[in-house]
């Protein structure tokens, strides 16, 4: 492989790779919020949000770092009394009781408004926040912390040449699709150990955030896996190991508990999915640091090309499916598989969990990792025993970038009606009193 595919491959991870406290869209959404708070004076008299379905979806019932509020309005709120801009995904690592409670003010004061925008995959959040002096709007477009646009007063104060533009899953133009599959491959095995080896502070980071939900009081799916592996973290099995490592942090991190998760491809349940289950195998087979961590950048890197087409929150669950192809690619390489086998891999992940939907980011993402986890080790053992669904049938093509790319089209833009159809629920629920979005 050339020098300069492995430093682009490089960087394409390094730049994907970001830590995120609690799930990704409340503190998208809070960022927006503390940006748009950072150019006004006077207390706050409104705050009005606009974002594409799949930030409100995943946001709606999701748990806030350092509350006990789930949902969009408390996001948008603490934000605003308590978000830290300049720590990003992380914009809320500051809030308090005093903070909570500012916000519970302005949230059941009527002082804040959610409204969905389009129904689209590509990210977008408009965080206005008022005063009785000032005004200032912020626009987030494409990823969760790009800044497309700031008007204060009525005056744009910041505009990037990329406002309005769709994100390069939308014109098939994203770097990673420029690699096969046999590229990635070779990529992971000749890279240098050395420089990938920043990968590690997602073990790190990710052990970190299970241990936190291990001794919390809110979980409770990560307790009952912690019982089905034996009451303790590695046991002799690898799928209730990994299920367990993989659904604890999920649940920690839905929760909204006090440590981030290192994110991919803006996620933090992918990021996780990618990772801990291949932890597991490792643990249990005796499976070196240096091979952990060639694995883990296959995992992520496959999951980046899935979602280059599927869009960053599309209508399918892209954990399950995009991760979940990736980590079970990763994790047939660490058993010996070679490129056939991941080949047969992939066909088996994409003709059987297609079509997951998401319906937001919350407990149920649990389970989904799960899912995920004992479809990807099904996946693998018939792989490496060379089984696998022939190419000719459904969703599969003629190579496995074409499934990468036929499983994108699934979720943008085939699962358009169903996106439509689940704000309408969320819509239905809040409508009814059941929650507050």
């Amino acid at each position: 492989m050339e020098q300069k595919d492995i430093a682009d491959l490089i960087k394409l991870l390094r730049d994907d790779m970001k830590p995120a406290l609690g799930v990704t869209e409340p503190g998208a959404i809070a960022f927006a919020a503390a940006k748009a708070r950072e150019f006004v004076k006077g207390d706050v008299e409104r705050v009005d949000v606009v974002l594409n379905s799949g930030m409100y979806k995943n946001a709606f019932t999701c748990g806030i770092p350092h509350s006990d509020a789930v949902g969009n309005a408390y996001a948008a709120a603490l934000g605003v009394v308590a978000g830290d801009a300049a720590l990003g995904l992380e914009a809320l690592a500051k809030v308090d009781d005093q903070a909570n409670e500012a916000a519970k003010g302005l949230v059941e004061g009527g002082k804040v408004s959610v409204q969905v925008g389009e129904i689209t995959p590509d990210i977008y959040i408009r965080a206005e926040v008022a005063t009785a002096s000032d005004c200032c709007a912020v626009t987030i477009a494409h990823t969760h912390t790009n800044i497309v646009n700031i008007v204060v007063n009525g005056d744009v104060v910041f505009q990037k040449d990329d406002e309005g533009q769709p994100g390069q899953e939308d014109v098939g133009g994203a770097p990673i699709h420029e690699y096969t599959l046999a590229e990635l491959y070779n990529f992971i095995q000749s890279v240098p150990i050395e420089e990938i080896s920043f990968i590690q502070q997602a073990y790190d980071m990710n052990l970190a955030l299970f241990n936190e939900g291990l001794g919390h009081e809110r979980t409770t799916f990560l307790k009952a896996l912690w019982d089905m592996n034996g009451g303790q973290m590695i046991s002799g099995d690898e799928v209730t190991t990994a299920q367990l490592l993989c659904g604890g942090a999920i649940e920690a991190r839905v929760l909204g508990l006090d440590k981030p998760a290192m994110s991919i491809t803006g996620s933090g349940a992918h990021g996780i999915i990618c990772t801990m289950p291949l932890y597991a195998v490792c643990q249990v087979q005796g499976i070196s640091a240096e091979r952990l961590l060639r694995a883990t950048a296959l995992s992520y890197l496959i999951t980046m090309y899935i979602k280059e087409y599927s869009g960053r929150l599309s209508a399918f669950c892209g954990c399950a499916i995009a991760a979940g192809t990736g980590m079970a690619c990763a994790m047939a390489w660490l058993k010996g598989g070679d490129l056939a086998v991941m080949e047969r891999v992939v066909a088996n992940m994409a003709a059987s969990i297609t079509g997951m939907i998401c319906d937001g980011g919350n407990q149920g993402c649990t389970m989904k990792g799960v899912t995920a986890v004992d479809t990807a080790f099904r996946s693998v053992r018939f792989a490496l025993s060379g089984v696998g669904v022939n190419p000719v049938h459904g969703v599969l093509g003629p190579t496995p970038e074409d499934t990468f790319r036929y499983m994108g089209c699934i979720a943008s833009p085939g699962m358009v009606g169903t996106e439509q159809t689940m704000i309408d629920i969320l819509k239905d629920k809040s409508q009814k009193g059941n929650r507050i979005s």
